[in-house]
């Protein structure tokens, strides 16, 4: 961080910067990450700015959530979870089969009402 030479104190203290970190790794988008850390969208800006390094480190913070659920499927299938397996081909592939509700020997679907009426 730059040293302030004068003026308003700069917003950007370390325990500011640690807020907007924890809020970008939980995917949060710029502004609510600001609101976390209560400063104005423009100071995060300007700091991005004057920080290229930290601008980066935000881009990928942002990405940890997809991450972690990626990790969280690949557990899931290391365990052979089927129902995660079929989501995980169906996701990748689109759905190869083709599912249709039946009636007897491939005709419609029939049902049978039956009123009652008390009185």
């Amino acid at each position: 961080m730059k040293t302030n030479k004068g003026g308003r104190p700069t917003k950007m203290t370390v325990a500011t910067i640690g807020k907007l970190e924890e809020a970008f790794s939980y995917g949060c988008t710029d502004n609510e990450a600001c609101a976390h850390a209560d400063i104005h969208p423009s100071t995060l800006y300007d700091y991005c700015t004057a920080n290229p390094k930290f601008s980066e480190r935000k881009e990928t913070l942002k990405n940890m959530p997809t991450f972690k659920a990626k990790r969280i499927i690949d557990n899931a299938l290391d365990g052979a979870d089927l129902n995660t397996a079929h989501r995980v081909v169906d996701r990748k592939e689109g759905s190869k089969v083709k599912q249709e509700i039946t009636g007897a020997d491939g005709g419609p679907v029939r049902g049978e009402w039956t009123i009652k009426v008390v009185g």
